[in-house]
């Protein structure tokens, strides 16, 4: 199911919203094998500034960091979120948990 969301994430080519970013770093945290921690990693690397502020956004990037391995991006992106709520401190905690 995971697979066939990313497949399908390569397939379109359509402004991307806060809640396509969400999704895509969710369907990878839960792949989480070589090609989601490569999807994953170049979208957030390519991320447009006015996403960088979303929590939604911010949250599933952290949570996929995290089931990636990869705890000091994470929480290189907790410290920057300066809209921190609930989940973000959920994600933080669980992440640590990995």
């Amino acid at each position: 199911m995971f697979e066939k969301a990313l497949d399908l994430f390569e397939q379109i080519h359509l402004s991307l919203t806060n809640v396509i970013y969400a999704i895509v770093f969710n369907a990878c945290a839960k792949l989480c094998n070589d090609r989601a921690m490569k999807i994953g990693k170049k979208l957030l690397d390519e991320i447009p500034e006015n996403y960088r502020n979303d929590v939604v956004v911010l949250n599933s990037a952290m949570h996929m960091l995290m089931k990636f391995g990869d705890i000091q991006s994470a929480e290189r992106i907790f410290r920057s979120n300066k809209k921190k709520d609930i989940i973000t401190y959920n994600a933080i905690i669980k992440g640590n948990t990995y």
